[in-house]
């Protein structure tokens, strides 16, 4: 084996090795079985970890999730957050609210601390108050990335955190030979995050990649 392969695998078990960095986790578990009913991906260990770090972090009341899938996400972001943290989380699919209404209720999570809206993110987005959120969780369709990104900078208050799941479409990102319309679409996200004077901006190999960004403040 070449050094540049053994470099490569040794970097694959140390990644392997970070995302089992858990303690067992039965309600995301099942939130990642409901998901396979459903057709569906839910997040990683590791993601969901990260996920309740930066929530942490940012002290985060107000939240906005982008694609609620089955509730896997929204539990993570609300073990993090603040006690009495709200989080308005949009999905187009009746189906994956209901389930995530069950995750959420075997967290324990009350129901006032959520709002879980059906619709077209980029219907909802456009008529919530601007630089109000403390966290953005994008983590929806490729076809309007873009517009969905856009939004969620308006919406963040300065030291607001805009995080991006699945940043690296797979692996598909790096590899310039891709030319898939989701990995252009990502692509072109992470360039105009790192060219934006407003915010600071990080790339993190976490699950399948996560683009973490933070409003300036002033």
């Amino acid at each position: 084996m070449s050094s540049y392969n053994t470099a490569q695998s040794a970097k694959h078990a140390s990644w392997s090795y970070a995302e089992q960095h858990r303690l067992d986790d039965p309600v995301l578990e099942a939130a990642r079985h409901s998901a396979g009913e459903l057709g569906i991906s839910a997040i990683g260990t590791g993601t969901a970890a990260t996920l309740t770090v930066l929530a942490a972090a940012v002290k985060a009341r107000t939240l906005v999730e982008i694609g609620t899938g089955v509730g896997a996400a929204s539990v993570a972001l609300l073990r993090g957050a603040s006690a009495d943290a709200v989080l308005t989380s949009i999905d187009y699919d009746a189906e994956h609210l209901a389930a995530a209404r069950s995750t959420l209720k075997a967290e324990g999570i009350p129901a006032s601390r959520t709002r879980l809206i059906t619709g077209r993110a980029e219907d909802v987005l456009q008529r919530l108050t601007g630089s109000a959120y403390d966290l953005v969780f994008i983590d929806g369709d490729s076809a309007h990335l873009v517009q969905h990104v856009e939004q969620s900078l308006r919406l963040l208050r300065p030291g607001g955190m805009l995080i991006m799941e699945d940043a690296l479409d797979h692996d598909a990102v790096p590899r310039p030979a891709v030319r898939s319309e989701s990995a252009h679409v990502r692509r072109t996200v992470e360039r105009m995050i790192l060219e934006d004077a407003s915010v600071f901006s990080t790339l993190l190999p976490t699950g399948t990649g996560l683009l973490t960004a933070v409003k300036r403040l002033g």
